[in-house]
């Protein structure tokens, strides 16, 4: 049996204006080509779909189980309408996010709480990009937008500059090292380095300073939250180095202090990657322009 959408849609019609010529105003087609859909239809299922002798006409068992498909399926159709409409538009669509930076999510979730209000039909999430490569994700179209610190000259994705942020050494004001005006390599030797559980390539203290210069801490501890990172510091049980925008407050703080990374101090920048082929869709540009405004509200905090 062959059913096509228009057939749910006759059968609901009829059924709602209880006869024919309504259903076919409803519809706008004929009178005549409705009736002939319907003959058709009942042709294929080799039953009455309608009782014609009652006013107003009514559907039959048969018809019944037809209608009971049309209201399950009809508004899936609608529905799935609608979104094809607001992705033409450029008002609906996906945002999956993966981030390559563990501290990014207390800077991301006010960005994201800003985006939603404005593009409350665009579908959003946010997946750890630690945990899988995030960047040939983004060219599977697994994720939409990847958050990371280490743009690729790759074909197909654009690297939009979000912020630049400084690594900061943190240390209990009662440290040893609190004493000296910038942290070297060499400081690390004799100490327990406190960082987030993620590989140390992701970590900017040993992708910047630390494995370039050959020097391993006498031990490293690992914290899921920078709220605790922060009191195992403040104990002395070991010392951080951490963004200077995740660490802003710990500056006004009398148990912490923060050093630069060497004598000039060592800059990074955070980029949104993306498709290129999404470049034009409105809610990409929007979310890109609200990270941007966080990062500078949260910098002149």
């Amino acid at each position: 049996m062959h059913i096509e959408f228009r057939h749910l849609r006759t059968i609901k019609a009829i059924h709602e204006m209880g006869g024919v010529a309504r259903a076919a105003d409803s519809l706008n087609i004929t009178q005549s080509a409705l009736s002939h859909q319907i003959k058709g239809l009942e042709d294929q299922a080799g039953v009455e779909l309608f009782v014609r002798r009652s006013k107003p006409m009514r559907l039959s068992p048969a018809g019944l189980k037809l209608l009971k498909l049309a209201d399950q399926v009809l508004p899936q159709v609608e529905a799935l309408a609608a979104e094809f409409e607001g992705l033409r538009k450029g008002s609906s669509g996906r945002m999956h996010i993966a981030i390559e930076c563990h501290a990014c999510f207390e800077w991301l979730f006010p960005v994201l709480e800003a985006f939603r209000k404005v593009w409350p039909d665009v579908d959003v999430d946010i997946k750890p990009g630690l945990a899988f490569d995030a960047l040939p994700a983004l060219l599977k179209e697994d994720v939409d937008l990847v958050v990371s610190s280490d743009p690729e000259d790759l074909a197909g994705v654009e690297f939009t500059p979000l912020f630049d942020y400084e690594p900061v050494f943190v240390a209990a004001s009662t440290h040893p090292l609190a004493q000296k005006g910038w942290i070297d390599a060499e400081d690390f030797r004799g100490e327990t380095l406190i960082t987030y559980p993620v590989e140390r390539s992701r970590l900017d203290v040993f992708s910047q300073l630390l494995t370039p210069a050959k020097v391993e801490p006498a031990s490293v501890r690992q914290a899921e939250l920078t709220a605790v990172i922060l009191l195992l510091v403040a104990s002395n049980r070991g010392v951080a180095v951490l963004p200077d925008w995740v660490v802003r407050e710990v500056k006004y703080n009398s148990d912490y202090v923060t050093r630069p990374l060497t004598r000039g101090g060592i800059t990074r920048r955070l980029f949104a990657a993306t498709r290129s082929a999404d470049a034009g869709k409105p809610f990409v540009g929007d979310l890109i322009a609200l990270a941007q405004q966080e990062a500078k509200r949260m910098q002149a905090a």
